[in-house]
């Protein structure tokens, strides 16, 4: 599956988000502890009781961190890059990078692997730095489709290399366990940019790799 990507003239796909755009609101632990007890009793639970009792604070401590990537700048990243590379220019490939992500249409999990290629045009990036723009953007309400895109965009804006590919394999909870309830069943995205969509040979070369 090739998703054809805007180029870098276009919006920037990071300027939706509440925190990008300053449409979110301060909510206090408070205030969002107060919200869990609420869907606890609409369950049917009594959220005093021992084995409740502390889970509203739990739950907002855990949200706090599936969702922390609405206060990081994925570009800023990609800030440091290395030009001492010897003259090599082929493609450089970051397979099977996990991510943990929540669906937006039921906040329910998504969980899977990115593959990151780019054929760099004078620098590259150190790989961990890969791994962290994939976080940056799985760390916020998503849907696959999207994701995939702002990872490669991400990529292709900063680093402005030949061309850039991103695969994403992931399962989504909101399939799995409620509605159709089909298990084992996987989604995959791709959005290819650059010489990677112009060029069927570099295209395939990547996919090949990935497949290794």
């Amino acid at each position: 599956m090739m998703r054809e990507a805007t180029d870098s003239t276009t919006t920037d796909p990071t300027s939706t988000d509440p925190a990008a755009s300053g449409a979110a609101s301060a909510v206090s632990a408070e205030q969002a502890e107060d919200a869990i007890r609420t869907l606890l009793r609409w369950a049917g639970d009594d959220p005093q009781r021992e084995g409740l009792r502390d889970t509203p604070r739990r739950v907002a401590e855990a949200y706090r961190a599936w969702f922390s990537g609405y206060a990081q700048d994925p570009t800023a990243f990609l800030a440091r890059t290395f030009e001492e590379v010897a003259g090599y220019d082929e493609i450089i490939v970051l397979r099977q990078i996990p991510f943990e992500s929540h669906c937006e249409h039921h906040m329910a999990p998504i969980v899977g692997h990115v593959h990151i290629g780019y054929l760099p045009r004078n620098r590259v990036v150190g790989i961990s730095k890969l791994a962290r723009v994939v976080d940056a953007y799985a760390k916020r309400l998503q849907v696959q489709e999207k994701l995939t895109a702002q990872i490669a965009q991400c990529i292709h804006d900063t680093l402005r290399p030949l061309g850039v590919g991103v695969v994403v394999d992931a399962t989504h909870a909101c399939m799995t366990t409620r509605g159709v309830h089909k298990q084992g069943v996987s989604m995959v995205t791709s959005t290819v940019l650059g010489t990677f969509r112009e060029d069927p040979r570099t295209r395939d070369e990547f996919m090949r790799l990935i497949r290794m």
